[in-house]
Order: C-alpha cells, then sequence, then structure tokens
C-alpha cells in the first residue's frame, strides 16, 4: 500500500529540487559575461536533459539496484525490483525521480567553474559521464547500501554526495582547462571579470534558497507520524538559520575586508551555509546549524580568495569553494555538532568521541578520492580526443556566437561592454612632434569596434601616445545589414549589433600612425571588424580652465 501523503511530499520535492536548476541557471548567468549568457543557459538546460534519461538507463541501478560495498548493479532502464531500498509507502517512480533531480544538481555544479571557455560538446559529454558513473557510484556508497553506509557515514541530503562531488569535478576541470583569457596578469595576478548582472545572480540565489526546503526537507521522504513531522519542521529551521547566518556573517567579513559590503561574495555566503548544512540538518540543534552557518559564511570568503589567488583557478562563480570546501566542511561538522539523531552517537563536542567524527572523515575522503580520480580521467581523456576549451578568437568574441549563432542574448537591449584584457598590438612608427604646437591641426578620429576588441585597442593607441578617449556603447550596422542570424529557424531581417564607438582628438600623434594602429589592432578578417571615421576639429577647448587649442589635450 502506497501513502498518498508521503507520495505527495517527495514529488513536491522533486519538483523543486529540479528547480533549482533555474537557480543555478541564473546564478551562473548573472556571475559571468552577456557574451556568453545563451552558452550558460543552454549549458543548464541540457545537462539535465542529457543526465535524467542516462540516470534512469544507467545510474539508478548502479546506485540502488544491489547491496554490494562499491557499486549496486546493472539494471538497465531502473526495470529491476528496488522494494528493499524504497522509503516505506513510496513507488518506484516517484523515488526515481527525486534520486535524478539529485543527480543533476551535481552535474550542473561543473558548469558555473568552466564557463566562458569550454566546448558546448565537451560540456555535454562530460556532464553525461558525471551522471552516469560518478555521481552514481559515490551515491551507492553514501545512501545505496554500499560501505560508507554500513559504517554509519551520516550525509542527509547531499553536502558530500552532492556538493562536494560536483564542487571536486569543478575544481578538476577548471584546472585542467586553464584560466579565462585576461584573467591573471604577467605576474600572475588575478584581474576581477565582473558579471554583467548581479540582479540576474541574486535572483538565482533566491530561487536555490526557497528550493533547497525541497532540498533537505523532502529528504525526509515521509511525512506521516509524528516524529517525522517534528524532523521536517526542524530540518526547514536549521536550513533557514544556517544560510541566514552565514550570509550575515560573509557580509559583514567582506565590509571588514574590502570597506564595502560585497554583493556578490555575500550571494555566495548564502549558498555556503545551504551546502553546509545539508549533511546534518536533521542531527543538529538550531544552535548548532547557527554555527555552521558561521563557519560557512567565514570559509567560503577565504576558499574563493585562496583558489583564485593561491591555486590560480578561474572560477568565475565561486563554486568550488561554495560546493567543495562548504561541502566537505558541513560534512565533517557533523561529527562535532550531532545530537545522536541518525548517527552512531553523539559529536565529538557534544561528548560522544571520535567515533562519528573518524567515520565522516573516512567518508569525505573516499568520496573526494573517488572524485578526483575519476574527473581527472574524463576531463584529460575529452581535452586529448575531443578537445575541451575553444579557440581564443571564440573566447573573446562569445561563445554565443561561435557555439549557437547568437549575435546577442539581450536582443533589443544595450549590453554592458565586455573588457578582456589582452596584450597591446606592436606598431613599428613612432609619434612625430608638431614643428609648431601652437598652430597644429586637430583631427577627430571615430572608430566602431567589437565590444571584446576595445581592450586590444586602448593598449594599441596607448603605446602610441594617444591617452585621451571617449567610448560609448552602441548599436549599428553597415551596408550588409548585419551578420546572418536564425531565431526558431527563420532569417532574422535587419540586426543591429552591439558595438563601441571610441572617440579620440589627436595633434601631436600623426593621423596615419592612429590608422594603421587601429586596423592593426582590430583587423580579423571577417565581416563587422569595424570601421575608422576621421573629420577636421576647428578647436579645442578646456571647461575647467579656459585652455585652448592644443594645452587643452594635455594632462594637467
Amino acid at each position: 500500500m502506497y501513502s498518498g501523503i508521503d507520495t505527495i511530499w517527495v514529488l513536491l520535492g522533486a519538483a523543486l529540487v529540479f528547480f533549482m536548476q533555474a537557480g543555478f541557471a541564473m546564478v551562473e548567468t548573472g556571475f559571468t559575461r552577456a557574451k556568453n549568457a545563451g552558452n550558460i543557459i543552454m549549458k543548464n538546460l541540457m545537462d539535465f536533459a542529457i543526465g535524467a534519461p542516462l540516470y534512469w538507463i544507467i545510474g539508478f541501478g548502479l546506485m540502488f539496484g544491489g547491496s554490494g560495498a562499491l557499486i549496486g548493479g546493472l539494471d538497465l532502464f531502473s526495470a529491476g525490483n528496488y522494494a528493499s531500498i524504497l522509503p516505506e509507502g513510496i513507488p518506484k517512480e516517484a523515488f526515481l525521480i527525486f534520486q535524478t533531480v539529485f543527480c543533476a544538481t551535481a552535474a550542473t555544479i561543473v558548469s558555473g567553474a568552466m564557463a566562458e571557455r569550454t566546448k558546448f560538446s565537451a560540456y555535454c559529454i562530460y556532464s553525461a559521464v558525471i551522471s552516469l558513473l560518478i555521481y552514481p557510484i559515490a551515491g551507492h556508497w553514501v545512501w545505496g547500501g554500499g560501505w560508507l553506509a554500513d559504517m554509519g557515514f551520516h550525509d542527509f541530503a547531499g553536502s558530500t554526495a552532492v556538493h562536494m562531488l560536483g564542487g571536486i569535478c569543478a575544481l578538476i576541470g577548471a584546472s585542467i582547462i586553464g584560466p579565462r583569457i585576461g584573467k591573471y596578469d604577467a605576474k600572475g595576478n588575478p584581474r576581477a571579470i565582473p558579471g554583467h548582472s548581479l540582479t540576474l545572480g541574486a535572483l538565482g540565489v533566491f530561487i536555490l534558497w526557497f528550493c533547497w526546503f525541497g532540498f533537505n526537507g523532502c529528504s525526509t521522504v515521509s511525512m506521516t507520524g509524528n516524529d517525522t513531522i517534528v524532523l521536517a519542521s526542524k530540518v526547514f529551521v536549521n536550513t533557514n538559520l544556517a544560510a541566514a547566518v552565514a550570509t550575515v556573517v560573509t557580509m559583514i567579513l567582506t565590509w571588514v575586508k574590502y570597506s564595502k559590503p560585497d554583493v556578490s561574495m555575500t550571494l555566495n555566503g548564502s549558498l555556503a551555509g545551504l551546502v553546509a548544512i545539508t549533511a546534518g540538518c536533521d542531527t543538529v540543534a538550531p544552535w548548532a546549524a547557527a554555527v555552521i552557518g558561521i563557519v560557512a559564511g567565514i570559509a567560503i570568503v577565504y576558499a574563493v580568495e585562496f583558489i583564485e589567488k593561491r591555486l590560480k583557478v578561474d572560477d568565475p562563480v565561486g563554486a568550488v569553494g561554495v560546493h567543495c570546501i562548504c561541502g566537505a566542511l558541513g560534512t565533517l561538522m557533523v561529527g562535532l555538532f550531532s545530537d545522536g539523531t541518525a548517527t552512531d552517537g553523539f559529536g565529538l563536542l557534544l561528548g560522544g568521541g571520535w567515533h562519528v567524527m573518524g567515520v565522516q572523515t573516512l567518508g569525505v575522503a573516499a568520496v573526494a578520492a573517488w572524485t578526483a580520480v575519476g574527473a581527472s580521467v574524463l576531463f584529460l581523456l575529452i581535452k586529448q580526443f575531443h578537445g575541451l576549451r575553444v579557440e581564443p578568437a571564440v573566447e573573446i568574441a562569445g561563445l554565443d556566437a561561435a557555439e549557437h549563432g547568437l549575435a546577442s542574448s539581450y536582443a533589443d537591449f544595450m549590453p554592458v561592454p565586455e573588457v578582456d584584457s589582452l596584450p597591446a598590438v606592436s606598431v613599428s612608427a613612432k609619434a612625430e612632434k608638431a614643428d609648431d604646437i601652437g598652430k597644429a591641426k586637430f583631427t577627430k578620429i571615430s572608430i566602431v569596434c567589437r565590444q571584446a576588441q576595445l581592450e586590444t585597442l586602448k593598449n594599441a593607441l596607448a603605446s602610441i601616445g594617444v591617452t585621451g578617449i571617449t567610448v560609448t556603447q552602441v548599436m549599428g550596422c553597415g551596408t550588409q545589414n548585419g551578420q546572418p542570424e536564425l531565431y526558431r529557424g527563420a532569417p532574422v531581417g535587419m540586426t543591429l549589433l552591439p558595438k563601441m564607438k571610441v572617440e579620440v582628438v589627436i595633434s601631436k600623434v600623426p593621423v596615419r600612425i592612429v590608422i594603421e594602429t587601429a586596423k592593426a589592432a582590430l583587423r580579423t578578417g571577417h565581416i563587422g571588424d569595424g570601421k575608422l571615421f576621421i573629420y577636421d576639429v576647428e578647436n579645442v577647448v578646456r571647461v575647467r580652465t579656459g585652455e585652448e587649442g592644443y594645452d587643452a589635450l594635455q594632462d594637467d
């Protein structure tokens, strides 16, 4: 006999955890640049669409299809009898979809750390393998009756089995693929590459926080009986407390460290608290959940800095710090704060001795080792035989255009200018001084170029002594009516493309030198490289001092 209320509870949890895909998509899109928004949305869609059938065909059987120490069993299409592992009163199909959405969460974590430079085809491959093999085997150890479950390892909703696993895959993948162009200077110091929409990022965090009540709360897989109702309520309270406290702690810490409360880091703090409490939300008291939130709120700040500055791993969204570091810490803190619910004794700080702490430590280490080896082999094979990273020109232009044929993911809106720090273009000609500065001719040069080439052009102009520029975001097209674009298979008419207009007024530097420098910096040989317009200027006046002519062009 099935329980209607328990089945509804599990299906509600499955729906909420599925909607976490939207949260991850918004976080990753907001924390990266506009030129890659379409690519990121596509990845977050496809990792679920690819992973769900693969998990149904093979993954669920590997995870729950047997009681072996290391692996479940090979049960194609989940057709076997799972009565021994099914929660009481829950149909197999309800449990299958509930576990499927957890699998998808582990796979999608990797996307953010490798964003803006990964081939879409490569992403589809490694996302499939994570859902097919890496996650189900670790999941069997923890939840499917494997050796860690037999030892009493406790990870209620997946701080280790889902989040740390996804975070380690993200760390390995981001390390192998390397940083984005312009992320590090010649001395190895990291440069900030701001995301294009903190609003989208914040929306994603709110979605994730909301859905986490399903991720953790519905992992009770029942709402029958007073004890279960109390447990689910406890899980909700602890989940919310840890997230809220971590958010406040991260805000205060960044306020102290950076003199201002950092928005993006504080958003990561919310996720850090949610990840950390996921392992022990059923077995710690509310005060302990708050302490876990404090630890996670501090850890995320230093983890993001360490990963970026010391390890030189470029993680655009902070996925490694949030999921790997805080997932591991949250699981270990079960060994410190467990109140004895669902564990073989109390936590170390509650007088329970070292047993629970030792089991938790072993479980974290074992899952980390399996994931690191599996992910390393996977990414190295993809890099060797398929290719993991897009070409530099594709990365600079944005993956939306090259990978998906999108001129922009924000049609009819002015996009944020893209800044890629590239080496300056070398020009052999030197600037020549005018013999009579007082009678020098003034010329205005207006340069229309691609957004991604702005930094290259700036460096090239600076190299020949042109330092005063005006930059404007514009939309337009030449006589070719914009590059061809299809929307839902139909050709789009005249397309106004996002461009940058750079204006300089020169006198000391010969016009021809500026023209040749700009051409060398901008030329790719493709349609849309840009145009230069040259105008005579009658005079130049500095408003503040009243200086005119050449003096008005010079620095104070």
